[in-house]
């Protein structure tokens, strides 16, 4: 099957809301067979429209809670996509893999395709699964340790109240306590945490093996040698976002190299079309950003939540 799958509109009028309530039983194949499905010509307009093919689609809706991209809120669980600066660009991820909670599809609508660039690339996570364990098995981290150092509300990055979408210390600390994070309040009203998770999953209902972490992303070689000096420089040991071993261990950057280079190898990218919609299974597919120029509107909404609980953890690569 073709990567992103994709469905076009079968017949002028046609809706996707109503046609996904009608094929219910293909999407969840599709998306168990290739993980993406990219819906194009059905005419979705705006945000209260995808709100509801979505719920179709991925089920109940997610609030964007422990996140670490800014966003905007649209609606009732629709989010503007990444907030960064357009020239920067998004590496490969799944959404939330860090969490103890994440969403088991993620939906994309682009409202308004960017002037040049701008794509969501996406990538198989089986085959960087495959890929990795073929080129770095030895060096490959069983577990994740996802360390984070957030501010009140001012400063660099996003700050806990954002992060936990509330200002009640109480429910962060329920919230952490939930998820397994250790947590310490800082004496500039600033907020520590640690949470390990592993490093690649089976995935709950196919049984396939996914490379599931964003230890490339929260490293802060992410952006590159200099950037991550920079960093180092302002913050120390207290960098806003960090990835090592699940013990505590520094990665190497070999490794985080090799990580880098399947995600390019699988990428797949295509350019947006307006009112296109494009739907994830967040575990067997990672998506980024490309940079961009011009006005881009890419509206995202996540549902069917998972639960680290429920999945298995992939414990050796032999």
């Amino acid at each position: 099957m073709d990567f992103p799958f994709l469905v076009e509109r079968p017949a002028a009028g046609a809706n996707l809301g109503m046609w996904l309530h009608g094929n219910a039983d293909q999407v969840n194949a599709i998306l168990s067979s290739t993980g993406a499905i990219l819906f194009r010509g059905f005419g979705v307009s705006g945000a209260a429209e995808f709100h509801d093919l979505v719920g179709v689609a991925a089920g109940n809706l997610m609030q964007y809670v422990e996140g670490a991209s800014p966003r905007i809120a649209i609606g009732d669980g629709v989010y503007t996509s990444t907030e960064y600066s357009p020239d920067l660009t998004v590496a490969l991820h799944n959404e939330l893999s860090y969490s103890h909670r994440w969403p088991a599809r993620v939906a994309f609508f682009c409202r308004t395709p960017a002037q040049r660039g701008g794509q969501t690339p996406i990538a198989d996570s089986r085959k960087v699964f495959e890929r990795l364990v073929r080129d770095c098995s030895n060096e490959l981290p069983a577990s994740v340790r996802y360390l984070r150092q957030m501010h009140d509300g001012k400063g660099f990055g996003v700050g806990w109240p954002t992060v936990f979408a509330t200002h009640d210390r109480l429910d962060v600390e329920a919230y952490c306590r939930q998820g397994d994070i250790q947590f310490e309040w800082l004496e500039d009203g600033g907020l520590s945490t640690s949470q390990v998770r592993p490093a690649a999953i089976l995935h709950p209902l196919t049984g396939a093996k996914v490379w599931f972490n964003q230890a490339h992303q929260w490293h802060p070689s992410n952006s590159g040698a200099e950037s991550e000096e920079v960093l180092r420089e302002l913050f120390g040991d207290a960098l806003p976002m960090n990835a090592v071993h699940g013990n505590g261990e520094e990665f190497g950057l070999a490794m985080l190299d090799t990580v880098r280079a399947a995600y390019r190898a699988e990428m797949v990218a295509f350019d947006w079309w307006p009112g296109d919609v494009m739907i994830l299974d967040n575990m067997l597919t990672a998506h980024g950003r490309t940079p961009f120029s011009g006005t881009r509107e890419v509206l995202v909404a996540m549902g069917g939540p998972v639960r680290l609980a429920d999945v298995e953890q992939v414990e050796s690569y032999g």
